[in-house]
């Protein structure tokens, strides 16, 4: 197992020394799920959420969240992303909403914590913009699914039986 890299000898929080890390591209994709009931999804589709587009809303809080990570998250640095895109897919069938994130930089850390930022906010937006009709979503399976980049090298997530 690889060992914790955010705290020192003492064992006290620390944030990571990247100075003298190679810049390589890097490139990270998260998933996440909002469920809700089906006339939730309807509202959405036919735009009758006083709140404004869900999905468009969304997006840009995805995008934002992403771009402040550094902000939010203590140990994270802050990174000159130079892609973000988030996608909202809506899932009639198991009535749910599929938030995907795609993060892309060229530096010396990571992009998989702005990757799942961005499903996690644009999560939080959606359920914060149609909260009035279903206080009963749930905002489930936040993961992050590949990344590349880096001395840690390719990441994906092996596909779990209920996503086959």
């Amino acid at each position: 197992m690889n060992k914790l890299t955010h705290f020192d000898k003492s064992g006290r929080a620390s944030m990571v020394d990247i100075t003298s890390k190679e810049n390589t591209e890097r490139f990270a994709i998260a998933k996440g799920k909002v469920y809700m009931k089906p006339e939730t999804i309807s509202f959405i589709e036919e735009d009758k959420v006083k709140k404004g587009d869900v999905i468009a809303v969304a997006k840009i809080a995805g995008i934002m969240a992403a771009k402040r990570v550094d902000e939010l998250i203590p140990m994270c640095h802050k990174l000159l992303l130079t892609n973000i895109k988030i996608d909202l897919n809506i899932n009639r069938k198991e009535s749910f909403l599929e938030i995907t994130s795609t993060v892309k930089s060229t530096g010396k850390t990571g992009v998989e914590m702005e990757a799942l930022a961005g499903v996690s906010v644009a999560a939080l937006t959606v359920y914060d913009m149609c909260k009035a009709a279903d206080r009963g979503m749930i905002i489930s399976d936040i993961k992050l699914i590949e990344k590349r980049g880096g001395k840690s090298g390719h990441f994906v997530r092996k596909k779990e039986k209920a996503e086959e």
